[in-house]
C-alpha cells in the first residue's frame, strides 16, 4: 500500500552539497541537484603545505539552500506538501568553535576571515602533534579512553583539532563557548536551536571521533582531558552527555527555514551523521558486509549484532560504536587517508609539463582535455600489464595512514624503480598500493575475529574506475558489488528521514523498501589473486621498513 510520502536526503561532501527527493515507497530519486561550495572552490582558507583545510559555514548554508531549492523546483509543486522529513550527512570529523547561541564564530564580523573560526575539514592534518599527545596520555592513564576508538587517536578527529586551534589562536580560546560537529550544527540551524547546550549530538560523530562511550558516562572525564592540556579545562562541561542515533528527530523546520525552502514547518529534521555511515545505509549494508565508500579517500563501514562484538576491542580501526550506523547494531569504521587522491597526485605530477611548459602552444580547453584524459589512458594501458611485470612496489600513505593504526606522520614511498619504469608502471603500482592498503583493513578485522562475508562499494572511484575496482577485487580475492544509486549517501539520508519522520519504524525497514540494489559485480581472477599474495608480502615488508625508519615529523629547516 502506497504511503504517498516523500523525504529529502542531503549529502554534504568535501566539494559540494547533493540533495535528492525520494519516494519512500520504493526509493526512486524523483528530483535532485548539486551546489558547489564557492569559497572552497576558490581555494580560500586552505594551505596544502600546512595540511590546513577549512570550510566557511556560509558555504554550507548557501549551497544547502541552493541545492534544496533547485531539487524542489524539479519536483511536482502539488506534492511538496507530502514531504514528511529531511535528514543529512556530512564529512567528519569536521568541528567548529561556536558561541553560546551555537553560532560558528566565523559568522561573526570579527572572525569572518579567520580559518580557525571555521569548520576544520576531515582531511585537515594540522593537529598531528596533538593527536600524538592524546595517545601518549591515554596509554599512561588509569583507563585507556581510546580503547573503543581502535586504541589510536587520529589528527583527523574532534579533540585533536580542538586542542590545536586553542593552542594556535588566543582569540578563539577566549571567544569559543563550545564546539560542534558539522553534522550536528546543520540540524540545529534548520530547527531554530539558538543555545549550544540544546544541540542534539550524533551518536555516530561522538562515538567514532570524540571518545564518547556509555561506559565512560559519556565523553572522557575532565581530569583526563586536562592532563592532555589545561587548555581543555571546562570544554567537556559545555559539550554533551546524551547522544542520538539516526532514527531520532532533531526537531521540525523552523519558520525561517520553512519559508526559505518553500516547505512546511511540519517537515521533520532527523539527527545527522557522517557521510560514509549514512552511505552504508543507502547501500543497504547488512551484518558482516563490508561497505567501502571509495573516493578521494576511503571509509570502510561494517555492522554486526552486539552479541558478535561483545567483549571484543577491535584494535587499529576508527572505532566501534553502538548504533553509529544502524540502531541496535555495533558500527565499525576503518579507512584510508588517500585513495583517489593518490591517483590525482600522480596526475598532477605527470601533467606538470602541460601546465607549465606549453602555455603558448595549447589553449585552456586543450590543456583541460589532455589532463582530463591522463588517468583514463593510464588505466587502459595499465590494465594490459600483468601483475609483477615490473619490480615496482608503492606505499599508499601519501596522506598518512588512517587504518590500521592511524598515523598521519607516515609518508608514501615507491621502490623498485629502474630505467624501464615508465608512467604506466608507476601508476599501476600506485593502484595496487591502494588495494593492498584496503587488504590491510580486511586483514585487521579478520585478525580480531570479525568476519567479512562480502563487499559492497559506492563513491566516485567505485562508479567510474573499472580498472581500479578489478585490481581491488583481485587483491582482496572477493566479489565486490557496486551500488546502483548515483547518490547513495543522499539516498541513505532520505531513508533515515523516513524513519525519523515515522513513515517506517526501523532503518532496516526503510532500506528494504527504498534500496536501489546493485549495478555491477567485480569477481576476482584467482590466478592474479594468488600472484598478488607475493606482491602483498613485499608491500607489507616495505610498510614495516618505512614505518620503522622513515616516519617524518617536523624536520624542515
Amino acid at each position: 500500500m502506497s504511503t504517498g510520502k516523500y523525504t529529502i536526503g542531503v549529502d554534504f561532501g568535501t566539494d559540494s552539497v547533493r540533495t535528492i527527493v525520494a519516494d519512500v515507497d520504493d526509493g526512486r530519486e524523483l528530483a535532485g541537484a548539486v551546489s558547489v561550495y564557492r569559497r572552497w572552490t576558490e581555494g580560500k582558507y586552505c594551505s596544502v603545505g600546512k595540511n590546513q583545510f577549512r570550510q566557511h559555514p556560509l558555504d554550507y548554508i548557501e549551497s544547502f539552500q541552493e541545492s534544496v531549492k533547485k531539487a524542489l523546483s524539479k519536483f511536482p509543486h502539488g506534492k511538496i506538501s507530502r514531504i514528511a522529513g529531511m535528514s543529512l550527512d556530512t564529512t567528519g570529523s569536521t568541528p567548529c568553535a561556536v558561541d553560546e547561541a551555537g553560532m560558528p564564530l566565523s559568522l561573526k564580523a570579527e572572525f569572518k576571515d579567520n580559518p580557525n573560526a571555521m569548520f576544520v575539514l576531515w582531511k585537515d592534518h594540522s593537529a598531528v602533534e596533538e593527536a600524538e599527545e592524546i595517545n601518549s596520555v591515554a596509554k599512561s592513564y588509569s583507563q585507556d579512553y581510546t580503547k573503543y576508538s581502535g586504541g589510536v587517536y587520529s589528527s583527523e578527529w574532534f579533540w585533536a583539532k580542538i586542542l590545536h586551534i586553542l593552542r594556535k589562536d588566543k582569540k578563539i580560546q577566549k571567544s569559543a563557548f563550545s564546539w560542534v560537529e558539522h553534522c550536528d550544527w546543520m540540524p540545529a540551524l534548520l530547527t531554530g536551536v539558538n543555545d549550544a547546550r540544546l544541540i542534539k549530538r550524533s551518536r555516530c560523530a561522538a562515538g567514532h571521533k570524540a571518545m564518547w562511550h556509555e561506559s565512560f558516562g559519556g565523553l572522557p572525564p575532565k581530569k583526563f582531558l586536562e592532563k592532555i592540556d589545561p587548555l581543555l579545562e571546562g570544554v567537556r562541561e559545555k559539550l554533551y552527555k546524551q547522544t542520538y542515533t539516526v532514527d531520532y528527530k532533531a526537531g521540525t523546520l523552523s519558520r525561517q527555514w520553512a519559508e526559505k525552502l518553500g516547505l512546511s514547518e511540519n517537515v521533520v529534521v532527523g539527527i545527522g551523521a557522517f557521510d560514509a555511515h549514512i552511505g552504508a545505509i543507502g547501500a543497504q549494508i547488512k551484518p558482516n558486509v563490508l561497505c567501502k565508500v571509495i573516493g578521494t579517500s576511503t571509509c570502510d563501514i561494517l555492522v554486526a549484532p552486539k552479541e558478535d562484538v561483545k567483549g571484543k576491542l577491535i584494535k587499529g580501526i576508527c572505532g566501534q560504536v553502538d548504533g553509529s550506523v544502524i540502531p541496535g547494531m555495533v558500527g565499525m569504521e576503518a579507512g584510508q587517508s588517500a585513495f583517489g587522491d593518490v591517483y590525482a597526485w600522480f596526475k598532477d605530477v605527470v601533467s606538470w609539463p602541460v601546465e607549465n611548459l606549453f602555455g603558448k602552444d595549447f589553449s585552456a580547453g586543450e590543456k583541460e582535455k589532455i589532463i582530463k584524459n591522463i588517468i583514463p589512458e593510464l588505466s587502459k594501458a595499465a590494465a594490459e600489464q600483468p601483475p609483477g611485470k615490473t619490480n615496482i612496489i608503492a606505499l599508499d600513505w601519501i596522506n598518512g595512514r588512517r587504518t590500521p593504526y592511524a598515523n598521519q606522520f607516515l609518508k608514501g614511498a615507491i621502490t623498485g624503480l629502474d630505467f624501464g619504469s615508465d608512467a604506466v608502471a608507476i601508476f599501476k603500482a600506485l593502484v595496487e598500493a591502494t588495494a593492498f592498503g584496503a587488504k590491510k583493513i580486511v586483514d585487521r578485522f579478520a585478525e580480531e575475529g570479525i568476519e567479512i562475508k562480502s563487499v559492497i562499494a559506492l563513491g566516485g572511484v567505485a562508479k567510474k574506475s573499472p580498472f581500479v575496482m578489478q585490481v581491488l577485487s583481485d587483491i582482496l580475492g572477493m566479489n565486490i558489488k557496486v551500488v546502483r544509486s548515483e547518490e547513495a549517501c543522499a539516498l541513505g539520508a532520505a531513508m533515515c528521514a523516513a524513519v525519523a519522520s515515522g513513515v517506517y519504524s526501523t532503518v532496516q525497514q526503510a532500506q528494504e523498501k527504498m534500496g536501489n540494489g546493485f549495478e555491477k559485480e567485480y569477481k576476482p581472477d584467482i590466478k592474479k589473486h594468488n600472484f598478488y599474495k607475493k606482491l602483498y608480502n613485499r608491500y607489507s615488508k616495505l610498510a614495516e621498513f618505512i614505518e620503522k625508519d622513515f616516519t617524518y615529523k617536523n624536520d624542515a629547516l
